[in-house]
């Protein structure tokens, strides 16, 4: 498909409706304030249990890298880092005990970790707050499973939409 028809395939090749826009960019603008306002959810969880030796972003990062080992590139590739700086955060993750590092046997240029048994605690307390999370998810803001599929659904079509964006420059 070339560009131009791309185009017109994702435009429709006419301007949106002011309401479909105004939509889009309401949902634009919650996005980024959904992932701002979790990153205060676990600064206000960590200060709860007077824990203050790393960052949210860090945090994720380490619930994130769960049981796997992984690279940089992976990490991001797979959607678990969203920021630009993985390598800087590794690091000061590593120099702090909770994620340990090794070359990789078939190229020395990459560095693939894991965590330690001081990483794997800031993850089981990570998972425990999205655990406590999901009761009043359900009872009081009335969230079940299929809207959630719904949700994530849209929002990894938008998401493809994005990629799309950027790869093919359309």
């Amino acid at each position: 498909m070339n560009r131009q028809v791309t185009r017109d395939f994702y435009a429709g090749g006419k301007p949106a409706p002011a309401p479909m826009k105004s939509r889009y960019l309401e949902a634009v603008s919650l996005i980024e304030k959904l992932h701002r306002r979790l990153l205060e959810v676990v600064k206000a969880e960590f200060e709860r249990h007077g824990r203050d030796d790393l960052n949210p972003v860090q945090a994720l990062l380490l619930y994130n890298i769960g049981d796997e080992e992984l690279s940089a590139g992976e990490l991001k590739a797979r959607g678990y880092y969203q920021g630009s700086n993985v390598s800087y955060n590794l690091k000061k993750l590593v120099e702090a005990g909770y994620v340990s590092h090794q070359r990789s046997p078939s190229d020395r240029r990459a560095v693939r970790v894991k965590l330690t048994e001081k990483g794997q605690e800031v993850r089981k307390l990570v998972d425990q707050l999205y655990e406590r999370q999901l009761v009043p998810i359900r009872e009081v803001m009335g969230m079940d499973e299929e809207e959630f599929a719904r949700l994530n659904k849209a929002l990894s079509r938008l998401e493809r939409f994005w990629t799309d964006q950027v790869l093919y420059r359309l």
